[in-house]
């Protein structure tokens, strides 16, 4: 059975995204002509691998068994390639991550210039996503998350600060009117703004002091999705409306303008500093590999 390379290529692009628009929107090909090399595979195969409509693309059960052996597959023909990136002088390709959002706005400013900088012959792609992914299949070279979240069996290096707090605040005026709080609990009687998981759990309020940890599951006005919408709890907080509590590198910009107030800062809980992970089951890409080097050697840290 003669198989063209290209068009497995252009059935992986578009599983993943889920569009032939999609997939045509990060590449070189147009949209009917990936349209043209998925039928011609499925003729080749002999069985349906997408269902298509006017709207959307949508694996069939065959097609999702393919694309199932076809990831590891095609993860290890980017690695053989990329053992050619070992005789050139520079590093050369692309590198996937799928980064939460608090990584892009946090951590990854700190980095990204200087590596791209000294790395002109790469390409970075940041995937902003929230949930538990895992991003081998989701065609990424690796990721960033915190070590509660880290997949198991990956290589884990640390990036960014190792250690950070959670910070509670509020507008000066809205502490004017409801008053400022001296313990966690009393946010029970405050309007508090809040966020949840994609998975429909909220994110919880923990606070602690002196050994002391105290859980705490105020109410408020909004509640907002973990990652997009943090900005608009941040801009509902400034406005005066309630208590927001996030990242207090997040919130620092907004303490030093006054627009924000720190409350319950003695209580204000650590965590430590956020990971890049990556398989170590396979060889590493040379644009992968350079990225792990560049922050082993203490960039953004």
């Amino acid at each position: 059975m003669a198989i063209d390379l290209n068009d497995l290529n252009v059935f992986v692009a578009v599983a993943r995204a889920r569009s032939f628009r999609g997939a045509a929107r990060h590449s070189q090909v147009s949209a009917s002509s990936m349209s043209e090399a998925v039928r011609r595979l499925e003729a080749a195969l002999g069985v349906r691998l997408l269902h298509r409509t006017t709207r959307t693309v949508a694996l069939t059960e065959a097609g999702a068994g393919f694309l199932e052996r076809l990831t590891p597959v095609f993860g290890e023909l980017d690695a053989a390639l990329d053992t050619v990136n070992r005789f050139r002088d520079r590093p050369a390709g692309t590198l996937k991550l799928n980064v939460p959002l608090s990584a892009a706005r946090l951590v990854l400013p700190t980095i990204v210039p200087a590596f791209l900088a000294a790395y002109p012959d790469i390409r970075l792609e940041v995937i902003v996503e929230e949930g538990f992914v895992d991003v081998v299949a989701e065609g990424c070279d690796a990721g960033i998350r915190y070590d509660e979240r880290l997949e198991p069996d990956m290589i884990a290096v640390p990036i960014g600060p190792r250690v950070q707090r959670f910070a509670t605040a509020a507008a000066p005026a809205y502490l004017d009117r409801h008053g400022r709080p001296e313990h966690p609990r009393d946010l029970l009687r405050h309007a508090c703004i809040r966020g949840k998981f994609l998975s429909g759990a909220m994110a919880a309020w923990e606070f602690e002091r002196d050994g002391e940890v105290v859980e705490v599951d105020p109410q408020g006005p909004l509640t907002v999705i973990i990652g997009g919408a943090v900005d608009l709890s941040v801009a509902t907080a400034i406005a005066g409306i309630g208590i927001v509590h996030l990242f207090e590198d997040w919130l620092r910009p907004h303490f030093e303008s006054g627009e924000l107030e720190p409350v319950l800062e003695p209580w204000w809980q650590s965590f430590s500093g956020p990971f890049l992970y990556y398989p170590g089951r396979r060889l590493v890409p040379g644009p992968l590999r350079a990225f792990v080097d560049f922050i082993r050697n203490g960039a953004g840290a």
